[in-house]
């Protein structure tokens, strides 16, 4: 096998182990940072439904007081502004949920599911934990999710998820005495769950890996032949004059030509040695034949 074909063979399996390898890691690197990016836009949103929920207690709430006296308006319920707001918003993003899942809510929309159920629990065995973060399968695809939990700290909220012959006759008109009751300070009566997609982030992750790779591909084909092209300059074109002029010489041939070298690497320390080689040979023929 020539030498450019044994060079290239190592080149080869060497770019294909670290082709391999960069593809591995920065796969998990981008499917990583995939995930931190859905993640980052379910905390937007969550804290978007927060503030509706700030903004619907402190503003729009004490405007409607007087009027719960003869209409119950879900209007100034912080959970049903939140909720709209994000029902709105899924007008353009209908992959995206927003709910708050609860145990014993007073609206039936609110009523948490078997897997939301799951979450609030893990809030209300673990008081201290914050955040809840999982991975589940929807008809519309894999999606993430990421709940914080609903805790009653506002005695305010007690009016009407205490009792039933507290609450505002209004609201027991609009949705019955059976279901929001019974509620404490300090209890996690549910959860603000928040539903991601992954799909966008994970394709936007497979595009940034396939542009990398074939980049990376591209960058070792140029090299490849960068390298080919010196190799035959450098290495290759002038061991091959050495080994015409050496198969010449050996033949007798002594006037094939001279081993001239103007380089100090190690091919011209060898053409230097061949053509000491030759004179040597010169010499000690001229001395045979006198």
């Amino acid at each position: 096998m020539k030498l450019i074909w044994k060079f290239n063979a190592a080149l080869i399996g060497i770019f294909i182990v670290g082709f391999l390898l960069a593809a591995f890691v920065s796969n998990s690197v981008l499917k990583a940072n995939a995930r931190d990016e859905v993640l980052q836009h379910a905390r937007i949103m969550l804290e978007s439904a927060s503030s509706s929920r700030n903004y619907t207690d402190s503003q729009v709430r004490p405007l409607l007081e007087t009027q719960l006296k003869y209409r119950f308006l879900p209007q100034s319920v912080p959970q049903f502004a939140a909720t709209e707001q994000f029902n709105d918003l899924r007008k353009k993003y209908p992959d995206y949920a927003y709910k708050e899942a609860t145990l014993n809510p007073t609206n039936p929309r609110d009523h948490a599911t078997d897997w939301e159920v799951d979450v609030v629990n893990q809030f209300r065995q673990v008081s201290t934990r914050t955040e809840v973060v999982g991975e589940r399968d929807t008809p519309e695809g894999h999606s993430l999710f990421l709940a914080r939990p609903i805790q009653i700290k506002d005695p305010a909220c007690l009016v009407c998820h205490g009792t039933p012959d507290v609450a505002p006759k209004t609201m027991i008109e609009a949705y019955g005495a059976n279901n929001g009751f019974g509620w404490k300070i300090n209890d996690i009566v549910g959860a603000q769950v928040v539903s991601v997609p992954t799909s966008v982030s994970v394709q936007r992750a497979n595009y940034t890996l396939k542009v990398f790779l074939l980049l990376l591909g591209a960058i070792f084909l140029f090299t490849m032949v960068m390298l080919n092209l010196m190799l035959y300059w450098v290495v290759i074109r002038r061991v091959k004059r050495l080994a015409s002029l050496a198969d010449e010489v050996s033949l007798g041939n002594l006037d094939a030509g001279e081993f001239r070298t103007k380089s100090a690497d190690e091919i011209g320390v060898l053409t230097e040695a061949l053509n000491r080689m030759k004179t040597s040979m010169v010499q000690a023929i001229k001395m045979l034949e006198s």
